[in-house]
């Protein structure tokens, strides 16, 4: 399916995309470090070659100069049947050559693992024009409340059933950016590019409260999580 639109250079874009027939794209630990694995090493414009990364894996993430980036990351979430990122167009094509070679590398890494032929990801990845500031902000609060969907799939419609425990459990969810932002100390943080986005939060406690103040945002008007985007 064409495309709508062109990814221009400067501009802020939600990506997204799930497994073919909605099956689940992330198995084990090791599926989602994978992924989380190919969203550094695809960003640039090298060959991706992944003979030795089982090495790259055990070593840590590449630390790559700005010259290297071909597209900027400001968010990303991985869930166990589809994934969210928020892309910023850094060069010409960059979106698109970043997101080839991430899927494409990651399709015969689980076509091999689990002897399996053909298409992993139901479609060409879906993309949506972050085009202002009300919906970059929200895109920061939707795609790292994702989690929240795994132990309380109605959250979005029906409100939080248990506030504490909804916050424990995005604390303790490794495959986001949400500890990034959180100011935690650890090697994922490699993948963001924040710099290259609007700063909306002073302080990472800024962040935390935004996001607590969607969780308890039970009323549902103005921007509602529910219905803004379609992928869960």
């Amino acid at each position: 399916m064409k495309r709508k639109f062109v990814f221009s250079f400067g501009e802020n874009y939600h990506i997204y995309d799930r497994g073919i027939e909605k099956r689940v794209i992330f198995q084990d630990s090791s599926d989602y470090k994978r992924f989380v694995f190919l969203l550094n090493l695809a960003n640039s414009n090298k060959p991706l070659i992944t003979r030795n990364s089982k090495q790259l894996l055990e070593s840590g993430m590449l630390i790559k100069n700005d010259q290297e980036i071909i597209t900027n990351i400001g968010a990303w979430c991985l869930m166990p049947n589809h994934f969210h990122l928020l892309l910023n167009e850094k060069i010409d094509g960059g979106i698109s050559k970043f997101m080839s070679k991430v899927l494409t590398g990651y399709t015969m890494y689980f076509n091999q693992k689990y002897n399996r032929k053909g298409r992993l990801f139901e479609s060409t990845f879906q993309a949506k024009h972050a085009n202002t500031d009300e919906y970059l902000k929200y895109l920061l609060a939707y795609i790292h409340l994702n989690p929240i969907k795994i132990i309380d799939s109605e959250w979005k419609e029906a409100g939080i059933k248990d506030l504490p425990k909804a916050k424990n459990y995005l604390k303790n969810y490794n495959y986001s950016s949400y500890l990034d932002y959180l100011g935690h100390n650890r090697i994922e943080e490699k993948i963001l590019n924040k710099e290259a986005f609007p700063e909306y939060f002073d302080t990472s406690l800024d962040f935390d409260n935004n996001l607590l103040e969607w969780l308890k945002y039970n009323d549902r008007q103005g921007l509602p999580l529910a219905k803004k985007d379609c992928q869960g």
